[in-house]
């Protein structure tokens, strides 16, 4: 058969698959991104049957899925309650670095690899998924719970924090000298920098220039910019996912509403393609001899994760069960992990099948932890007798707020 004819075949088959995974689990009320990862596994390289045909496509796909999530997040959110969450919660971005980017790091150093290997599986360790995680709190109906405003703050923190790891990173790995490694982080700060910059004093602008009446330009106009401002971000060694977000913070008011009734599909659509080729990109036969050290890097770093959540929905006044829900909802790893661990394949090989059961088995574990660590300690605190804790009396919200200057939702 010719190739687009195949093409079509495969792309047919996996989003009716899709569709029907999406449906089972929605039936047993979990997450479906175990089965979106578990299918890919099944029809990647050397899994039960291989696509090829389609993984171009695919790949382009899952990429356009990562930035459509994250620029849903950025809607969310005007820039001003952007810098105003970034003051609040700073002190949980830094728990969150020193809790789960030091255990990546002392493993490679006990695994021989060495203080760039110990730098890359830092990073694997420390970044959860904002595309997996912004997902599970729409699969479980949590944008409007008091606790997510906390998981996003720091999601944000961490992409905002890879435009300066990864520059840092890829100029270690390629060997440059101080001042090479210098400009890079300059052009990736000052990118952001302008950015938020416009944000901040020309969102009306931003939003009054790609606003219109007419719903087919306005969805044209905002997906344009945002894949063309996440491409540019990319080129300047930025995450394109970090550009994609400030776009998003940059639209405000009804404009913002009107997108993401707009592009929630889109999202849903790419999103769910870009769980599938994560799968298709991991080779089964490569997971078993590393299985057991990302075993256990997997239970030591999900539980600093959950400490992680704890943490800093404690400092917001959120209750012991918001504070579990918000530590569980930190888990899953995905996107970031992957890309650090590309970048580092060169120089340690033996980063990328380590770090693809690792992400593995966070990514499928996550969304469980997300749903079920709030109920299970609830229960074994029952059992044993033990109430969690009260957490601090919560400080008065104006209507519609979640944590102090940073609303939960505009939908």
């Amino acid at each position: 058969m010719h190739d687009n004819t195949v093409m079509l075949i495969e792309l047919g088959a996996i989003i009716l698959g899709l569709g029907l995974a999406g449906r089972f689990a929605g039936r047993l009320g979990m997450s479906p991104i175990p089965l979106y990862l578990l299918g890919g596994l099944a029809f990647g390289h050397g899994g039960l049957l291989p696509l090829g045909a389609s993984e171009g496509f695919i790949e382009i796909g899952a990429e356009i899925g990562v930035i459509l999530l994250l620029l849903m997040l950025g809607l969310e959110y005007s820039a001003s309650e952007l810098v105003t969450n970034l003051k609040i919660q700073y002190p949980s971005g830094v728990v969150d670095f020193l809790l789960n980017a030091t255990p990546g790091a002392v493993a490679a150093l006990l695994l021989g690899w060495g203080p760039v290997g110990a730098l890359a599986l830092a990073g694997v360790t420390w970044i959860s998924s904002s595309g997996v995680i912004a997902k599970v709190l729409t699969d479980l109906q949590r944008l409007g719970n008091r606790e997510t405003p906390v998981v996003l703050g720091i999601l944000v923190m961490e992409d905002l924090a890879m435009a300066v790891y990864l520059p840092l990173l890829t100029a270690t790995l390629a060997g440059l000298g101080l001042a090479a490694g210098s400009v890079t982080l300059a052009i990736a700060l000052g990118t952001v920098g302008i950015v938020l910059y416009l944000a901040l004093r020309h969102g009306r602008l931003v939003s009054r220039a790609v606003s219109s009446d007419n719903p087919e330009t306005l969805l044209l106009v905002i997906l344009g910019l945002t894949l063309l401002v996440a491409g540019v971000a990319e080129r300047l060694q930025v995450s394109a996912a970090v550009g994609a977000f400030l776009v998003g913070i940059a639209i405000s008011g009804e404009v913002a509403h009107s997108a993401r009734a707009l592009l929630t599909p889109l999202r849903d659509l790419f999103a769910a393609v870009f769980f599938v080729f994560f799968g298709l990109s991991t080779v089964p036969a490569n997971i078993p001899p590393v299985l057991i050290p990302a075993l256990l890097l997997a239970a030591v770093t999900m539980v600093t994760k959950i400490v992680t959540g704890w943490y800093a929905a404690r400092r917001a006044g959120i209750s012991a069960r918001g504070r579990l829900r918000a530590g569980g909802a930190l888990v899953a790893r995905g996107e970031f992990s992957i890309v650090i661990a590309g970048l580092a394949a060169g120089s340690e090989p033996r980063i990328a099948p380590l770090a693809t059961a690792y992400v593995l088995l966070l990514v499928i574990v996550g969304p469980l932890t997300a749903r079920w660590t709030e109920p299970v300690v609830r229960r074994l605190g029952a059992l044993y007798g033990r109430k969690p804790p009260a957490g601090p009396a919560a400080p008065p919200s104006p209507p519609g707020m979640g944590t102090p200057g940073f609303p939960v939702s505009h939908s």
